[in-house]
């Protein structure tokens, strides 16, 4: 019976050496590659075309949400993804799954636990929680929390879409701090297409501020500062 191969992307390495060990110790799991941030996980997982990726969301340079996005839309990658995240929020478990992910699971799941989720997902199966559900259940899962949630991710007519790749950049600079102009700066575009965007952000995010937007950022773990 072949193997499950595997690819682990966490910035830690402790705790990726961590989980590279506990999947060693099973027959059936082959580890071929692991990476310390997003832009070295993507460029890995689609040279190795692992069965599975287990990736952590707080990433550096692309975060582990964004990074399960660019590897949905790629046609040519089969790859199934386990996202793990220190943030148990129920929203964040949402957009995860409505972005791609097959599992979503705490850092503190025991190896055990994530070594049959591991399983589950290279079946073919969707795990949140203690839910194991097929394409059907999660279409479904996901369909009632939208109703829940409302426009929280987007714009009116898809609440999970998410953030763009320079809305992520405006984003991560404002939750540094930084003002329009200095983003303006930063990133080589206009004052007005700053505030574009950052208007965009605050409405996707379902935000008041840019204070809001920062906090709602650092909690999920999608800017790291």
């Amino acid at each position: 019976m072949p193997k499950i191969s595997v690819v682990v992307v966490e910035d830690h390495p402790i705790f990726r050496q961590g989980l590279i060990d506990s999947f060693a110790l099973e027959k059936d799991l082959n580890v071929i590659g692991q990476a310390s941030e997003g832009n070295e996980g993507l460029t890995l997982i689609k040279k190795l075309l692992p069965d599975v990726a287990v990736l952590d969301v707080n990433l550096p340079n692309i975060n582990g949400q964004q990074l399960t996005r660019q590897l949905k839309g790629d046609k040519k990658v089969n790859t199934r993804v386990v996202l793990l995240t220190a943030y148990d929020d129920s929203s964040q478990v949402i957009h995860a799954m409505a972005s791609g992910a097959a599992a979503y699971c705490v850092k503190d799941i025991d190896p055990a636990k994530l070594v049959d989720i591991v399983r589950a997902v290279a079946s073919g199966s969707f795990v949140v929680g203690e839910q194991v559900m097929d394409q059907g259940a999660l279409q479904r899962w996901l369909g009632e929390r939208g109703e829940i949630s409302g426009r929280a991710y987007s714009d009116p007519g898809d609440p999970f879409e998410p953030l763009s790749s320079r809305e992520m950049e405006v984003l991560e600079c404002v939750t540094r701090g930084m003002s329009n102009k200095e983003i303006a700066t930063h990133l080589d575009i206009s004052h007005q297409t700053v505030k574009n965007h950052v208007t965009a952000v605050l409405r996707k995010l379902n935000v008041e501020d840019r204070t809001q937007a920062a906090v709602y950022a650092l909690r999920r773990g999608w800017v790291r500062l």
